[in-house]
């Protein structure tokens, strides 16, 4: 195989022809009579079940078509798409409306962006292909899921900041370029994972899971605090996967890996221009009502994690990980990173919270085997109880500098 550059160019073609394909398919539905649209909209939808009776033979995975992954189920802990009250994210990043937008900063994040670090840092060569194939076995359908979630969220981040970039255009250009900018690096690395899973021989149609994936509507600050976590726990998993592959390359098994160090700056720089959104909106990050805020998605985004990764230990034993060890490792120092804006955190050091985390482990495992409401309704209850265990602990003063008046206080001292 030669070696392949997976650019923008090359996604924006495959979106491009994706987009006419769907544009075309809707505009025929939208001609025809009410019914007959239902219909047609229901053949379609039966279509894609019957393909997806197809199953990959070697890992048992459902395939909508040959060479095509069926989309993993939604639930809780899937990775979402969102979307938002665009009309307000108009007036949060326009400098007329809000003044605290610090203009000179958001520049120098733009030009960051325009440098394009990563243009040709994803390049593929042959040893991808190889890789994947002697990965067999259960190990191959661990590393599937992986790569799915991945894919999934990345490419989530990509739909989002996009749209961002369209609306903000004219009344907010700085901050519209930094938004296409960040779609452009969440098309590559999605666009890449997927590319890694067509090496499974079972990739994801991305166009697909555009037109038929749920979307979970945020509120813009909610967006901000949900996206700013996702960026820099990113950020945290990339570097600790990469770190540890470089000291023990014998896990090395698949070449992915080795492109996580420039890739979670990526990752880095997209919560450096959310940290910046956070302190032009005092009131998002410095009253009672953000620090509820600030705890409910640090829980959120920790609780899935352990959860996420607890039911996939064995993709991180597969390089070599423990898989404990590894979340708690992510989880102090997306926290510790946090507290650098948060006005409050929670105290991931603090013994009851990696307890009420086990705990929460141990239910979902229950819960999963669980059949009837009357197994499932303690488990449910216990579960609550751990996560509002979890939400009462004492938390920790945090928070930007621009906003402590005293140095001294735990909320600089963090």
């Amino acid at each position: 195989m030669a070696s392949q550059t997976i650019s923008m160019s090359a996604t924006a073609r495959v979106a491009a022809r994706a987009s006419l394909r769907s544009s075309r398919d809707t505009s025929r539905i939208a001609r025809l009579p009410k019914s007959a649209a239902r219909r047609a909209a229901s053949s379609a939808r039966l279509a894609v079940r019957a393909a997806g009776a197809a199953v990959d033979q070697e890992t048992g995975i459902k395939k909508m078509r040959e060479g095509i992954k069926e989309a993993a189920d939604e639930n809780l802990l899937t990775p979402r798409f969102y979307t938002t009250d665009f009309d307000e994210m108009e007036q949060l990043f326009s400098t007329e409306i809000n003044p605290n937008l610090d203009e000179a900063e958001l520049v120098a994040i733009l030009q960051e962006f325009r440098e394009d670090f990563n243009q040709k840092h994803f390049v593929r060569n042959d040893s991808f292909k190889k890789a994947a194939d002697g990965i067999t076995g259960e190990s191959r359908r661990i590393f599937i899921e992986f790569l799915e979630r991945s894919c999934t969220a990345e490419f989530s981040g990509f739909l989002l900041y996009k749209e961002l970039g369209r609306r903000l255009k004219k009344t907010a250009p700085v901050c519209a370029e930094i938004f296409t900018l960040m779609s452009r690096d969440e098309a590559r690395h999605a666009g890449f994972l997927n590319k890694a899973m067509s090496d499974f021989n079972l990739a994801l149609d991305l166009g697909f899971l555009t037109k038929n994936r749920q979307y979970t509507f945020f509120k813009p600050k909610f967006i901000i605090y949900a996206t700013y976590l996702s960026e820099k726990i990113g950020y945290w998993r990339y570097i600790s996967i990469y770190r540890h592959l470089q000291e023990n390359p014998n896990d090395q098994l698949y070449p992915l890996f080795q492109y996580f160090e420039n890739w979670c700056q990526d990752e880095n720089r997209h919560g450096d221009f959310f940290t910046a959104c956070l302190k032009a909106r005092p009131e998002f990050i410095n009253d009672w009502e953000a620090k509820l805020w600030a705890r409910f998605f640090c829980l959120s985004v920790y609780v899935t994690m352990y959860l996420n990764d607890h039911s996939r230990t064995e993709f991180y034993e597969s390089i070599g990980l423990d898989t404990t060890q590894f979340n708690m490792h992510v989880i102090h120092q997306t926290n510790k990173t946090t507290a650098q804006i948060f006005p409050q955190v929670i105290d991931t050091y603090n013994p009851k919270f990696k307890e009420y985390l086990d705990n929460l482990r141990d239910i979902n495992a229950k819960l999963s085997k669980a059949q009837s409401p009357m197994e499932k309704a303690p488990l449910i209850a216990g579960f609550a109880a751990n996560l509002l265990g979890v939400a009462l602990m004492k938390p920790v003063d945090s928070g930007s500098i621009d906003f402590v008046e005293d140095v001294n206080s735990p909320a600089f001292m963090y």
